[in-house]
């Protein structure tokens, strides 16, 4: 409709918007020319009288000037297709006893019919296909009148159109079929009649994806058992090689994953390059990962070299995939079914450790985690695990409570003599460290040798050098602070409590506390509160706890 007003509108159209058809039959011989004169949208009196519902004025138009039944509007619009957007049988009718063509589309490309069924009216769907409309003609997205009426779960329209010669398969732009778009829109009964109609179950679509896929995605469990009792194929992978039980695991669907696993081959599994257990961890799905384990799913499954190369720490393992996406709770699941601490390039734990996941890192140590691992491209005298989380004091006061060797970061080559300059053996920056997998992984080898005094100098992470150094002395006898540490400590608040425990004999208490740990050992100090120990004794091994 255009906004003219009524008193600049041609007196055609209002007689045509009014419905006079004396009116318009007066007019409709002294001036038949005016009849097609259009308004700024290429409307025409007789565009209004068929989005008005008129019909009887429609009559007087067509008859004074017949050429005009087909005429379009500037967005391609017919008389037809604006009377069965409007839902007006009788102008419907009216024009296609006219011979309006019926297959006529607007711009987007959708015809009458395909609009009839947009909007569910059996009777207009019934009109056109008497009169000839093509059932299987497609709109810009390549979507059949079926596809409509599937998407809307109408099986009287899709009968209707099934018996005026719908293919029960028509793909669309993507190839997606109305099968597969009645499992997307959860249209249950639509779906069952496809199927009985013969659509294929195991269609893909342009990337491979099937209605079984979908489903699963989706969590339509009612439908995966549907699909699964006319023998839809578990075993049909995607374009990017994931099957139905991949996109279930991912996206924790528990029930569908217990139904796909036993029509699902495990040979087509390792063929895809990835395990569900991987997307489960990934996306920290717990009770999907139990569910896998139980059926004996391999809980050390590691990725093709293909999948595993599209990641820059090159990881493999579902345990590693947990920890990398922060997903404690399937860790602690994969940890406890036996998970592999040492498969992956970079160690799971100091993955951990450099993503400051305190509670992962506290799991893993539970359960063998070497507390004093090394970066493999660095010296093997400095742990690495010290190295990741200087930044972060309280996983950095968990892996020294475990026994992480604190006595190691005071061991400088340069002692109190001078240190070379940062000009003349390059700048170094911890984020060099924590940002580069390839060192972690071992696979790249550090420039050169590497001390604590410059890790903790670094920019990034300088002021947090007297919290830190303060917090290694708590773990460490009697050492003596390297010049470039002296240098960098000199002046903090902290350097008052750093000097008396630097520069005075450590106290005899102290010196028994750390003796008693060590001969506890590693091991068990993870578990200290658990050893069959007086309380008094270990309260006395347990250290001091942050501010």
């Amino acid at each position: 409709m255009t906004s003219e007003s009524a008193e600049d509108v041609d007196v055609m159209v209002l007689a045509s918007q009014r419905g006079d058809a004396q009116a318009e039959s007066a007019y409709s011989v002294a001036a038949s020319l005016r009849l097609m004169k259009e308004n700024k949208d290429d409307w025409i009196p007789l565009h209004e009288a068929a989005f008005n519902g008129q019909a009887e004025c429609m009559k007087a138009l067509i008859k004074a000037q017949p050429g005009s039944v087909d005429k379009r509007t500037l967005q391609e619009q017919t008389a037809l297709l604006l009377a069965v957007s409007g839902q007006h049988l009788s102008c419907v009718q009216c024009l296609l006893q006219a011979g309006a063509e019926p297959d006529i589309s607007g711009k987007n490309r959708e015809t009458p019919l395909y609009k009839a069924c947009e909007l569910e009216n059996l009777d207009l769907v019934n009109l056109l296909l008497s009169f000839g409309a093509t059932v299987n003609q497609r709109c810009n997205r390549g979507w059949t009148a079926l596809h409509e009426a599937v998407c809307r779960d109408n099986i009287e329209i899709c009968e209707m159109l099934v018996r005026a010669g719908a293919s029960v398969n028509p793909p669309s732009t993507c190839s997606i079929t109305p099968l597969i778009v009645a499992v997307q829109q959860e249209c249950v009964k639509a779906l069952r009649y496809l199927i009985k109609k013969g659509a294929d179950v195991n269609i893909q679509t342009c990337d491979g994806t099937t209605a079984l896929f979908e489903a699963s995605k989706y969590g339509h469990r009612e439908i995966v058992e549907l699909l699964i009792s006319y023998n839809a194929d578990a075993n049909k992978p995607t374009k990017a090689a994931l099957l139905p039980l991949h996109i279930a695991a991912q996206y924790g669907h528990h029930e569908i994953v217990s139904l796909l696993l036993p029509v699902t081959s495990r040979v087509v599994i390792r063929h895809t390059g990835i395990s569900p257990l991987h997307l489960a961890a990934e996306h920290n799905r717990d009770k999907i990962t139990s569910i896998l384990l139980k059926t004996r799913s391999d809980v050390n499954a590691t990725l093709s070299h293909k999948r595993s190369m599209q990641y820059s720490d090159n990881r493999s393992t579902p345990l590693y995939f947990a920890i990398a996406n922060r997903s404690t709770e399937t860790a602690e699941v994969l940890v406890k079914a036996g998970a592999s601490l040492n498969l992956d390039p970079v160690s799971p734990f100091l993955a951990a450790v450099r993503l400051g996941c305190a509670r992962t890192v506290c799991l893993l140590l539970q359960h063998g985690a070497d507390v004093n691992i090394s970066i493999p491209s660095c010296p093997p005298t400095l742990p690495g695990a010290i190295i990741l989380c200087i930044n972060n004091l309280p996983v950095l006061k968990c892996l020294l409570d475990s026994g992480c060797d604190a006595q190691a970061c005071f061991k400088c080559v340069y002692g109190v003599g001078p240190h070379p300059t940062h000009d003349s053996r390059g700048h170094l920056d911890i984020n060099t460290f924590t940002n580069d997998m390839a060192l972690l992984s071992g696979t790249k080898p550090a420039a050169r040798d590497v001390q604590f005094c410059e890790l903790i100098s670094s920019p990034s992470v300088c002021h947090l050098a007297g919290p830190v150094v303060d917090l290694l002395l708590e773990y460490v006898g009697n050492v003596q602070l390297c010049a470039r540490l002296t240098e960098l400590l000199a002046g903090l608040p902290e350097w008052p409590s750093i000097t008396a425990k630097t520069l005075s004999p450590r106290p005899m208490m102290h010196l028994c506390k750390l003796r008693v740990r060590e001969q506890v050992g590693v091991s068990r100090l993870r578990s200290l509160n658990r050893l069959p120990l007086p309380d008094r004794l270990l309260h006395y091994l347990s250290l001091p706890q942050l501010s």
